[in-house]
């Protein structure tokens, strides 16, 4: 009977890795209740995210009449903090404090500034759309601080946790933990996407103040529960007296040899790749095939099938000791081919190639983020960890947003062109302006591989590697 009974825990044990697939990112030291917990600020971070740059943007123009050019503005401001990332993973390597803890009082404050931006935020919009007495300078102003608390808030708690989960996470399952923290960003961006549009169907000022409100609440819940006893207290690394490096000598050490620089043009130019059309793929299937809303609409699903696809395929490959810049160059190929889909599918007229290139999209997006973030903690070995993944995640962020806002640019400016007749007779219709960010996107895609390229080749050298059949190590470096 015991046998039995062990066989059958046995059969549950591998229905359940592979129904679950980041089940096994867990360990003794680290279970999966434990991981899943901690994994809750990607879902206050996505949530947050969700607002700024979707649900926000929409109600401030349609529902509100802010100009587009002071939306803009606002959904900016969060970007003015991404660079600081580095320096916030600095100090949380090297945090003084009494009580022993470096990530904590980082997640801790980082949700307070969200908490506190939320708070307010929905006061300060309908101030900005001119229901009230406010003078405009005050509203601008009000608003765009909510904006900015928001956005320092995200990016301090999102730096911060993945570097605790960098240090509870052992060097075996580290890349399926990325792998699993990132799954639930996209789950958090997914169920808050949906809970809050449906909320804001019936749009009111006072429903708008609601929700906003109980997304502040929602987010310190969220945090509170990912944090409590996550972290040991370690006193020896956070005593006053220890000696500390400073910022530019710690990132003279991090900088040297040139490998993580060269990561991080490769993942500047990447994020770049990936980002540049965030904002035109729906107007694309729209304006150029015809599509209806609700077709634009089903392209997001399948961008986010692609993502989950590659999270999964990335987390299973890293724990059997993949290499994470070969899985990023995989991701770099397939976006690659993914562009050239959507280009293709206006002259052959092909909706299906259009969605199919969505969803490579979404594969090789994810696969890029995974492989490059599980470098970034390779090279964050040593105590050096919040500082990788804030450096990581500031040059992400960075190329992420100016690529959105250079791929709309260029979209006009090339279509007013063509409306005009300078680019000549073959280059006519709507289609052009959009093909131009595309065929951008497709040379940065192979800049990155070239960056790359190099570090997967050195990288590759080790015994346990299972050399792939693509030879991205023999692009030119």
């Amino acid at each position: 009977m015991n046998d039995r009974a062990a066989e059958n825990a046995r059969r549950w044990g591998r229905l359940v890795k592979a129904m679950l697939p980041f089940a096994d990112a867990a360990t003794r030291e680290l279970p999966l209740p434990r991981l899943l917990r901690l994994s809750l600020f990607q879902i206050s971070v996505g949530m947050a995210a969700v607002l700024l740059t979707g649900t926000l943007n929409r109600v401030m123009i349609t529902e509100l009449g802010v100009p587009a050019w002071l939306v803009a503005l606002m959904v900016a401001l969060p970007l003015v903090f991404a660079p600081l990332r580095a320096l916030i993973g600095f100090k949380s390597d090297n945090h003084v404090s009494i009580l022993g803890w470096r990530r904590v009082p980082y997640i801790w404050f980082g949700t307070l500034l969200q908490f506190g931006g939320l708070s307010f935020m929905p006061f300060a919009l309908i101030l900005l759309s001119g229901a009230g007495n406010a003078p405009e300078w005050f509203a601008v102003g009000v608003s765009g601080l909510a904006f900015l608390l928001v956005g320092a808030g995200l990016h301090t708690t999102q730096t911060a946790g993945l570097a605790l989960a960098t240090d509870l996470a052992n060097e075996d399952t580290r890349p399926r933990v990325v792998a699993l923290l990132y799954v639930m960003l996209l789950v958090g961006m997914l169920i808050s996407a949906v809970v809050v549009g449906l909320l804001l169907i019936d749009f009111s000022h006072e429903r708008l103040v609601r929700v906003i409100q109980s997304a502040a609440v929602v987010t310190l819940v969220l945090n509170m529960v990912a944090l409590w006893r996550q972290e040991a207290r370690q006193p020896e690394l956070t005593r006053p007296d220890r000696e500390r490096p400073v910022f530019s000598e710690a990132w003279a050490a991090f900088v040297a040899g040139g490998r993580t620089a060269r990561l991080l043009i490769a993942v500047g130019l990447g994020a770049a790749a990936f980002a540049m059309q965030d904002v035109l793929l729906e107007p694309y299937g729209g304006e150029v095939l015809g599509l209806s809303v609700g077709g634009t609409t089903l392209l997001t699903a399948l961008w986010a099938a692609g993502t989950l696809i590659g999270f999964a395929w990335a987390g299973r490959a890293l724990s059997k000791a993949s290499d994470p810049h070969r899985l990023a160059a995989y991701g770099m190929v397939i976006g690659v081919f993914a562009f050239a889909l959507v280009v293709l599918s206006d002259p052959l007229g092909s909706p299906f190639l259009f969605r199919m290139g969505a969803a490579l999209i979404g594969l090789g997006g994810g696969l890029f983020a995974v492989g490059t973030l599980t470098a970034a903690m390779e090279l964050g070995e040593g105590g050096h960890a919040g500082l990788a993944l804030g450096v990581w995640g500031a040059v992400q962020a960075t190329a992420a947003g100016v690529a959105v806002a250079a791929g709309g640019a260029v979209r006009d400016i090339v279509a007013a062109m063509a409306e005009a007749g300078v680019l000549g007779p073959a280059l006519q219709g709507p289609a052009v302006g959009y093909s131009a960010v595309y065929h951008i996107e497709i040379a940065l895609l192979f800049a990155a591989l070239a960056a790359i390229g190099p570090l997967a080749r050195h990288s590759g050298d080790r015994p346990e590697r299972t050399p792939g059949k693509f030879g991205i190590a023999e692009f030119p470096g």
